[in-house]
């Protein structure tokens, strides 16, 4: 039995939020400590290349600049896409980055072949790229997102792929942590003369089982063995917020004078430093009663980082409160992702109308083609309070249908350059959290003046196609328009009637209906609506679209205490794939409209084709387990992953676990100005499958979709055209790029927190779950009934051993429980990919943290 593999305990190891592990940066000073400082403080860290030096190494291709992404569950390992499209670029170690934070854009210098990190051949070593926390390109995704988002998700394909993955450790690597750790320093240190033999962390401890290379001088390997290593060497643009929230404790050394001075801040999230503090930024009696604050939750500012210094320098901003609790670790994720969400100021709020209540003015009703008597409606989550769209569909004397997607015309009340667009500039997009949304825009527009509440006269931006029964469109037009939308339904309502078409809905079983309009009427038009969507999406999925559908969690709060009391995963309905593609159609429609008209200018949004590196991971896997999936197109993935599974449990499942997969490789969409792209085959949106696309659809919420809204009533001559530059609009588009991810993150975060909520207050809470991933002592699991993925660690199991092989090329864990009687046998369970396994989620007594535990296998089996 082969069990050497289980030394140390992983709970030790770092994890992104919370952990008792120290932060990094000591270990390489251990090292430090032993060499001469010659009377001067030895720096740490190199100085920064000055900014020529930096312009010309990255002009002769010296240098190489991009994101940083330092690994959550491993701090000391960070990586940069490579230029190419080829394996990630690995950092190794604190210092090799040098002070950069994750997110930073940085620039680094590749070392010598000698160091760069050794890997196996069979792919299995999946800490080569350090797989986005949270990155998959969206515009095909569903997330873990709450039900106050449940709108963004349901129809706006801009929530078609955000993934929510973590970076997967190595087969290895946890145990020599340590050494690696240790190594920083010596890695670096190439100017000394040293010669370094080190293989990068991952080339050392191997299983009996492996077939790697057994050189340890990368210089004698082919490059496909290698993964290049590199150092940064300057920041380009410091992205990350540099707020983090954590925990405030005393210096060890009471006697240093520093002891008087200073605390030291431990953050939670391992990829930033520990800094040091004023103590007279620290409660008044911390220093006599630290105990009182061991659980008290503070943000800080890194302010500095210097060279000489393993700690940086932090100022606090506030005390959150304790932690574990909703609302001090919301005010923290909010700040740690930069999000604003103080009151808006008295000037942008000058910038709306005074007078109220507002009214339409006759001057500008005569702009407008008015659709007041229109039946348009809403179709929302029954929870939104932001309603940026209606729809209308009427049957023409000839058997066609006048179809509209009516728009709120947000920016009649946001105009450029105002002190009110300034701050929805900034802000960028709305943040939806499981308990509240924090609005792009003040709430008298947001949920007054903007929403398309029923009875009320609103403006809007209307597109209107006539199409066919069967979706063929034969005209379009594009206006502004008033309408007066007949009732507000939820997509629960618009779902019944699309269920029981010939039922007769009473008035106490809907909202409230405007007298204008007959239930049977608008019952009618969301049937018709229905059947044109189901053939639109039929063939946009024939032409090749892609969707990668994650399983989404939602939950019910308490209404007193705000709670979790359940959750439940949000199905993905007709209603919610009717409202979809009809706002697909709108925003293709205004993509090629203000493409057309300001072929400089536009705002449009693409989608780029997966990571080649990862996607040819992803294809060997799928040849090892023996499945036949045509990766050559978004369309051949999406029929592949439709068309291989039954509709069993287990098939079920197994496509849950693939759509995780095929989710990796993906890219994010992003918002981008026409004129600064030069080669026009680069605007594609891979799954969707079009060449252009834009968001014109949700202006209440997403900033993009003002900048549109202006370029289409430009376009229409309905406005002067716009006096933003095409590199202004670029800058804009990169800003909404940024905080869209941070806002993506904060959501899944927001969903973190409240799950993990939700297992200490209602837990142990059992699942099935499928294995996703076979370590050499853990396996990764999909928790089926909740959507959360979880390693299960073999030594947190009561096992007489365990034993991993390869089976071919697939590996296999072989865990022996221990008898639950002394008579008995020993009990084998083979864990391999896409095995069931039944695990049970529990609390593990520290703030937000839960383990999986695997259940026992019963011996009848």
């Amino acid at each position: 039995m082969n069990n050497s593999d289980s030394r140390i305990n992983p709970r030790q190891l770092g994890t992104p939020r919370g952990g008792s592990y120290a932060a990094v940066p000591t270990s390489g000073d251990r090292k430090n400590r032993n060499k001469p400082t010659r009377g001067r403080k030895k720096s740490i860290f190199e100085a920064y290349m000055s900014k020529e030096d930096v312009s010309a190494g990255l002009k002769r291709g010296e240098l190489i600049q991009g994101p940083l992404r330092i690994n959550p569950k491993k701090y000391h390992e960070a990586f940069i896409p490579s230029p190419d499209g080829t394996r990630d670029i690995f950092i190794d170690g604190v210092v090799a980055r040098n002070r950069a934070l994750n997110g930073d854009i940085v620039v680094v210098k590749l070392l010598p072949k000698e160091q760069w990190k050794v890997i196996k051949p069979d792919g299995s070593d999946k800490e080569t790229e350090a797989t986005h926390e949270s990155d998959v390109p969206e515009d095909t995704l569903g997330t873990c997102v709450p039900q106050e988002t449940a709108k963004g998700d349901a129809k706006s394909p801009d929530v078609i792929i955000e993934a929510q993955f973590d970076d997967n450790d190595a087969e290895h690597g946890q145990d020599h942590l340590q050494d690696a750790l240790a190594d920083d320093i010596k890695k670096l240190s190439l100017d000394t003369g040293e010669k370094v033999k080190a293989v990068g962390i991952g080339g050392v401890h191997r299983t009996k089982q492996d077939d790697g290379p057994k050189v340890n001088d990368p210089r004698l390997l082919p490059d496909k063995f290698l993964q290049r290593t590199a150092k940064v060497v300057y920041i380009l643009e410091k992205k990350h917020s540099r707020a983090a929230t954590g925990f405030i404790k005393l210096l060890a050394d009471k006697n240093s004078e520093l002891f008087r001075r200073c605390a030291m801040f431990s953050p939670v999230d391992h990829r930033v430093p520990r800094a040091y503090v004023s103590l007279a930024d620290c409660p008044p009696d911390f220093v006599t009663r630290p105990e009182d604050y061991s659980n008290m939750l503070f943000i800080c500012r890194i302010v500095d980082w210097k060279e000489d210094s393993n700690f940086a320098t932090g100022q606090l901003a506030k005390s959150l409160g304790q932690a574990g609790e909703i609302e001090p670790e919301t005010e923290g994720i909010l700040m740690e992702y930069g999000v604003d969400f103080s009151d808006f100021s008295p000037e942008a709020l000058e910038c709306l109308p005074q007078s109220l209540p507002w009214v339409i003015s006759p001057g500008e009703m005569a702009k407008r083609r008015d659709l007041r008597k229109e039946c348009i409606f809403t179709i929302d989550p029954s929870t939104a309070k932001d309603l940026d769209d209606a729809l209308s569909c009427k049957q023409l004397p000839d058997g066609n249908f006048e179809v509209g997607v009516h728009i709120a015309d947000v920016s009649y009340f946001v105009l450029e350059e105002t002190a009110l667009d300034k701050v929805a500039s900034e802000r960028a997009t709305s943040v939806y959290l499981v308990q509240k949304v924090i609005p792009m825009l003040p709430k008298l527009l947001c949920e007054e003046l903007c929403s398309l509440n029923p009875m009320r006269d609103r403006l809007t931006f209307s597109v209107m196609w006539k199409v066919t029964p069967e979706g063929k469109i034969l005209d379009e037009w594009f206006g502004r328009t008033v309408i007066c939308s007949c009732v507000k339904l939820s997509y629960d309502h618009a779902q019944s009637m699309i269920e029981s078409p010939g039922k007769v809905f009473s008035p106490e079983e809907l909202p409230p209906v405007s007298p204008q309009h007959s239930i049977a009427e608008i019952q009618q038009a969301v049937l018709n609506l229905h059947r044109i969507a189901q053939h639109l999406r039929k063939q946009r999925f024939i032409d090749g679209a892609l969707r990668l559908d994650q399983l989404k969690l939602s939950f019910t709060l308490d209404q007193d205490s705000g709670m979790p009391q359940g959750c439940y995963i949000y199905q993905y309905r007709d209603s919610n794939k009717l409202v979809e593609e009809f706002m697909l159609l709108a925003n293709m429609a205004v993509a090629h409209q203000i493409y057309r008209s300001f072929p400089e200018q536009a705002l449009l949004r693409r989608h780029p084709p997966p990571q080649t590196k990862l996607l040819k991971d992803l294809m060997e896997f799928c040849n090892q387990v023996g499945l036949d999936i045509d990766f050559s197109s978004a369309g051949t993935l999406h029929k592949s992953l439709n068309e291989t599974f039954g509709a069993d449990k287990y098939s079920e499942a197994r496509k849950e676990v693939l759509t995780n997969m095929f989710s990796r490789p993906m890219q994010m969409a992003l918002y981008f100005c026409t004129g600064v792209l030069e080669n026009e085959t680069l605007f594609r949106h891979y799954a969707l499958n079009v060449p252009f696309y834009t968001h014109f659809t949700s202006p209440i919420r997403r900033y993009a979709d003002i900048i549109v809204h202006r370029l289409l009533s430009a376009s229409l001559g309905a406005s002067s055209p716009m006096k933003m530059e095409k590199e202004a609009i670029q800058r804009q588009a990169d800003h909404c790029n940024d905080r869209k991810m941070a806002s993506k993150r904060v959501q899944e975060l927001s969903a973190d927190l409240f799950f993990a909520i939700f297992v200490r207050e209602c837990g142990p809470l059992e699942s099935e779950a499928m294995v996703m991933g076979v370590l050499n002592e853990a396996f990764d699991v999909l928790v089926l009934k909740f959507g959360v993925q979880k390693r299960i660690y073999c030594n947190a199991l009561p096992l007489l051993g365990f034993h991993f092989q390869k089976v071919g090329r697939k590996p296999e864990l072989t865990l022996m429980w221990e008898p639950e009687k002394p008579e008995q046998e020993s009990l084998p369970q083979v864990i391999t990919i896409f095995t069931l396994v039944e695990v049970v989620l529990t609390s593990d007594g520290v703030p937000l943290k839960y383990s999986a535990l695997l259940k026992r296998p019963s011996s009848e089996k």
